[in-house]
């Protein structure tokens, strides 16, 4: 769980920053989205391999 605790005086919107940044730091969105749906392993090593073969390409290009 992510905390953030507000100090004496401090703007609110310095606060919800600092959430954001913890937030995203600790990858809840990520992991949020990635078990929204069911994704069969077979359907899941298609597309890792797919995004290695891309990722692979855009290496070799000039």
């Amino acid at each position: 769980m992510v905390q953030v605790t507000v100090h004496n005086g401090e703007n609110l919107e310095k606060a919800i920053r600092r959430f954001k940044k913890k937030f995203e730091k600790a990858g809840i969105l990520k992991d949020v989205k990635k078990n929204a749906y069911f994704v069969k392993p077979s359907a899941e090593k298609r597309m890792r391999r797919a995004k290695a073969a891309k990722r692979a390409h855009r290496i070799d290009m000039p």
